[in-house]
């Protein structure tokens, strides 16, 4: 069984508390049209350095009803920063246009398989998976960017036409597991494509 979702299952359900002080549900992003459900972080130098890039994704594709949820479920005990109140600091200083979830438990970050901070899922209106995989080919150094796999997988989503590219690696650095050494990887966990 693999260890990340697949292209086509549905998008696990999930409550998780906010940096805005409310508690979030799946259903609670009932009425957008595409909903991009994404793994990052506070500290990791690939997320910072394309933060200001998925910034724009969202803002580009807002008025087409794309919403996007960041989620957090790296270990605070692996790496400190990554803990509730830099997530609301952060918020606070960037005030990214997503909803930024915690996930202490894990369980979230294992029902998708989130393998990467960043690691981009898109599910349609019926919230089959779409596309995942990485953002940018480039995250740590926006300069560098070349190709925006998420704007183009949500250019065809949007249009209502397949996604051409739906799947590709995750660039980023690993998702900090709760006991694990900071670089381990789940052993079912590989390259996706």
């Amino acid at each position: 069984m693999a260890f990340t979702l697949q292209l086509g299952e549905s998008a696990p359900g999930f409550s998780l508390p906010a940096t805005d002080g409310r508690t979030y549900s799946l259903d609670d992003f009932s009425t957008a049209e595409t909903l991009v459900v994404f793994f990052t972080c506070n500290h990791c130098p690939y997320v910072t350095g394309s933060d200001e890039v998925t910034r724009l994704s969202a803002e580009k594709f807002g008025s087409r009803g794309v919403r996007f949820v960041g989620i957090n479920s790296n270990s605070e005990v692996t790496h400190p920063d990554d803990d509730f109140d830099h997530m609301v600091s952060r918020m606070n200083v960037h005030r990214f246009p997503w909803v930024y979830l915690r996930d202490l438990s894990q369980d979230t970050a294992r029902a998708y398989g989130a393998l990467r901070t960043p690691h981009f899922y898109v599910f349609d209106r019926d919230r089959s998976l779409v596309y995942t995989g990485r953002g940018v080919d480039s995250p740590r150094d926006a300069d560098g960017i070349t190709v925006n796999d998420l704007e183009a997988a949500l250019d065809d989503v949007t249009a209502g036409r397949p996604v051409r590219t739906a799947l590709t690696n995750p660039i980023g650095c690993n998702v900090k597991w709760e006991n694990q050494d900071a670089h381990w990887m789940p052993p079912e966990a590989c390259d996706l494509v």
